[in-house]
């Protein structure tokens, strides 16, 4: 302060600056008399200091009172608007506490730490400045929380501060969270808690402590005997410019003073503190000089104040609401020996960076890498106990205290997990859960050293105490539900679940109509549709040559018929004579063949193959008749069936065995049970012929592991299980433990066969149809070719009507194409001039004309020309 004085009334010929000082020992109440004393008896026109929020909210009074502007180097938590209103002469000259909450919660969050222990020193009126509110806050946005919170009462109302300090610091080894943060500390305190922490080896491996500028901004100056036992901590402190030309100048005056004053101490170094208190002179100064030597009120100082806009030490200085408008910037240090490194910076504005560049403007901008996570900065944390990889923050099992870990000691299904007393005192543990808990560790890329503990009671039981800190751990079969999930932190699932109802099955029924099961109504319809197509093209094609082909309508559609379906059976006798109706046949058998093929193999599989019915199939039905359910008493299932399903209790059964159920069923005390869908499956592959399940499947969230709410260890047992299910251990675990019974080798087979659908076929009937059409083609154009000649070769007059022609047409096709200019064998001509009788071929009897009947036609009619080509 005196330098900026100083500097101050140099350059200023007509106004002066003055300091009056007065002690209060960060004592609020004294703050606040000597501001009062201050004012009244020195005539003192601004009031600058303070160093906790609760003495600059008593000389803020103080101020209001006697219209006096405060400059503070404490700022609130609480909101701007609020705080104008109420110290309308208060101005805050220090960072926004708010905005170094949010910085440790990045720093956090960017390491996945999920409970933290808040450690602070409580001011005179038992508060923390909302600091605590805002962290938890925070941290909550993130997915973290505070566990603990250890408060220490001020500094110098203890009697015995260091025996205070030990047995307080000893209540955190019961906490499993490895996480410490200071929120706020007077340097003594934090000499003390930073010793007695290192004697109970609370700065170790795996520890992380941070701290906030209430006791980094302090570090700079402390001795070595302070920092040696805080090796490893992360420190947060206001960053400002340490190399611009005012900084030097000042941090060189700085030294002579301090050197002069204080000739003993080694570090004569200017803390943030030093820079407010000149940054808040220079204001005051330049703001005096704005109102020149004109007789000034102190509304006319506090408004010129306000209006500041200048550079200062600490950054920017402009006023918003009575704080400081530009956001601030953190520097994030790291103690090591006996140097403050520095790691790296964070700001609301750009998270994150690794370094920063300083505009001409003084506008400070991230330069190099940045982000929102501290991976980003390329320097190294020394944590606490020398550790290079980012510390767990959590309590970790050693070998002289392992993890104690609960194991369900009464089991209904043993297969996946059992409890065997070998000799006296010690006992086995096997299943298949414990088989992946050990693949997990297999994984893992740390020793867990842990020890099992068998638990005989219920389920929810057993994870309550985890809760409660009985156990650190839970392996076993432990479905994850909601409310367990509320307290507990689950790993991964490394099997699905899911609630099914288990019935036995009832006998199978013959049914009249199986044999049109193999195919569905749709294949049926279609496949009856190209049968008559095909017996169309097939009378078409051989009509004219084959005389099995022709004659009365009801013998020709005999003779189609008959031929297409005993064709079906490879059972036809009928001579074909057209090459086409060849090509058509052997399609078309080709499609049988497949058809019959198909058919037989899937009635056989449908005959054969037993179906299980379910004798039960509604829960309603169990509900309105009382029937007797059972289930595993020990699980979740028995209040689930309460509360959800509406079963009424004096209706549950519980069994405690996997071996009991097919004794109940078959005695009649339960008519069905309800079981969870991991044990379903392992019960139907020993009784795969015996029971079904039935009705809806109700899904929960599988089975896993539990561990305390926030431990680390199991986002990394989460991961291996993901690992183990990527590499299909899990897959192999199951087949391993729960292999089929002999008698259900075939239970894969016994699922409904399902009847084939045209999707399967369609392919087939497009070529047979195709084919039958394009060989109808080739007939009907050979038909009208020789129709043609024919016309072309009759004397009689044509008539020109589609009609008359298309009656001609039809009877030469129906006629076998004897009216031919072409003599065929056992075929009279056409006599010319002869035109067709309409009336003759549309009788309802076309009648069949022999051979014998053609040559007396023939012999009877006058000579015609034949001509030959």
């Amino acid at each position: 302060m005196q330098i900026a004085v100083d500097h101050f009334n140099n350059n200023s010929t007509n106004q002066k600056l003055f300091l009056h000082f007065r002690s209060c020992g960060r004592n609020p109440l004294q703050a606040a008399y000597a501001a009062d004393e201050l004012i009244k008896e020195n005539q003192v026109q601004v009031v600058v200091g303070m160093e906790t929020w609760q003495e600059a909210t008593l000389v803020a009074d103080v101020g209001n009172q006697a219209e006096v502007p405060v400059l503070s180097f404490a700022a609130a938590a609480i909101s701007p608007s609020l705080t104008q209103i109420r110290w309308p002469f208060l101005m805050q000259i220090a960072t926004n506490g708010s905005e170094q909450m949010s910085c440790i919660t990045a720093i956090v969050h960017s390491y996945n730490w999920r409970r933290v222990i808040v450690i602070y020193e409580d001011d005179t009126y038992g508060g923390d400045s909302g600091m605590l509110a805002l962290l938890s806050e925070g941290l909550q946005s993130v997915g973290a929380e505070i566990e603990y919170r250890l408060v220490f009462p001020p500094f110098s109302s203890l009697s015995d501060p260091k025996g205070f300090v030990q047995k307080e610091v000893a209540k955190l080894l019961d906490r499993k969270s490895r996480v410490f943060i200071v929120l706020q500390s007077s340097l003594k305190l934090a000499t003390h808690l930073f010793k007695e922490a290192k004697q109970v080896r609370l700065m170790g491996r795996d520890s992380v402590w941070i701290i906030t500028d209430t006791v980094s901004s302090l570090l700079e100056s402390a001795k070595t005997s302070v920092t040696s036992s805080m090796q490893g901590v992360l420190g947060i402190e206001s960053y400002y410019s340490e190399e611009s030309p005012s900084y030097l100048d000042f941090k060189g005056q700085f030294r002579k003073k301090f050197q002069l004053e204080y000739p003993k101490e080694d570090n004569p170094k200017p803390g943030i503190y030093a820079i407010r208190a000149y940054d808040s002179i220079t204001t005051i100064g330049q703001a005096v000089k704005r109102l020149g030597s004109n007789t000034s009120t102190p509304k006319m100082l506090l408004k010129s104040i306000l209006s500041s806009n200048l550079n200062g030490l600490s950054g920017n200085i402009r006023f918003h609401d009575g704080r400081l408008s530009e956001s601030p910037i953190f520097r994030i240090m790291n103690l090591v020996r006996k140097n403050y490194i520095e790691i790296g910076f964070w700001s609301s504005k750009f998270g994150f960076s690794e370094s920063l560049v300083i505009k001409e403007s003084g506008e400070v901008k991230r330069s190099g890498n940045g982000g929102d996570s501290m991976e980003v900065l390329d320097g190294v944390v020394n944590w606490p106990g020398n550790l290079k990889q980012v510390p767990k923050g959590w309590a970790m099992p050693t070998d002289t205290k392992p993890m104690k870990i609960g194991v369900p000691g009464r089991t209904s299904f043993e297969k996946f997990v059992k409890v065997e007393e070998v000799g006296n005192s010690s006992k086995e543990y096997s299943g298949f859960c414990i088989d992946v808990f050990k693949e997990v560790l297999r994984i893992l890329d740390y020793p867990l050293p842990y020890e099992f503990e068998p638990y005989n009671g219920s389920y929810d039981d057993l994870v309550h105490h985890v809760i409660n800190k009985t156990f650190d751990a839970v392996v076993g079969d432990i479905t994850i539900l909601a409310d367990r999930s509320k307290y507990v932190e689950f790993t991964q699932p490394f099997a699905e679940s899911g609630l099914s109802m288990l019935v036995p099955v009832r006998p199978q029924a013959h049914k009249a109509w199986m044999f049109m099961k193999p195919f569905t109504m749709e294949m049926w319809i279609v496949t009856a549709s190209i049968l008559i197509y095909t017996m169309a093209i097939v009378w078409f094609l051989e009509h004219q040559s084959n005389p099995e082909f022709r004659g009365p309508w009801k013998n020709q559609l005999g003779t189609a018929l008959w031929f297409t379906f005993s064709s079906l059976f490879f059972a036809h006798r009928e001579k074909i004579q057209s090459n086409l109706t060849r090509v058509v046949v052997v399609m078309w058998l080709f499609a049988v063949l497949i058809l019959t093929s198909s058919y037989t193999a899937n009635l056989t599989s449908m005959l054969t193959v037993p179906r299980l019915e379910p004798n039960v199939t509604d829960i309603s039905w169990l509900r309105l008749n009382n029937a007797i359910v059972g289930c595993d008493g020990d699980s979740f299932v028995k209040n689930y069936l309460k509360n959800v399903l509406n079963f009424k209790s004096g209706n549950i059964k519980d069994i405690s065995k996997q071996d009991d159920y097919p004794g109940e069923f078959k005695s009649g005390n339960i008519t069905a049970a309800f079981l969870e869908l991991p044990y379903t499956k392992v019960f139907l592959k020993q009784y795969c012929n015996q029971y079904t399940v039935s009705g809806p499947t109700y899904r929960f969230g599988g089975l896993g592991f539990v561990f305390p709410k926030g431990s680390p260890i199991a986002a990394d047992v989460s991961r291996a299980i993901l690992t183990l299910s990527e590499k299909d251990t899990l897959k192999n675990l199951e087949n391993e433990w729960f292999p089929l019974s002999l008698n259900c080798l075939n239970s894969e087979a016994a699922a409904k066969t399902d009847s084939l659908s045209l999707q399967s076929f369609w392919g087939l009937y497009l070529i047979s149809g195709g084919i039958s059409t394009i060989c109808f083609l080739f007939a009907l154009l050979r038909l009208l070719n020789n129709y043609r000649h024919y016309e072309g070769n009759i004397s009689s007059p044509r008539s020109n009507s589609v009609w008359s022609r298309t009656v001609s047409l039809v009877r030469y096709f129906h006629n076998g194409g004897t009216t031919t200019s072409t003599r065929s064998p056992g075929k009279a001509p056409t006599r010319p001039g002869h035109s067709p009788n309409l009336d003759e071929w549309s009788s309802s009897k076309w009648e069949y004309v022999s051979p014998s009947d053609a040559t007396e036609d023939f012999q009877s009619s006058p000579p015609s020309e034949i001509e030959i080509p």
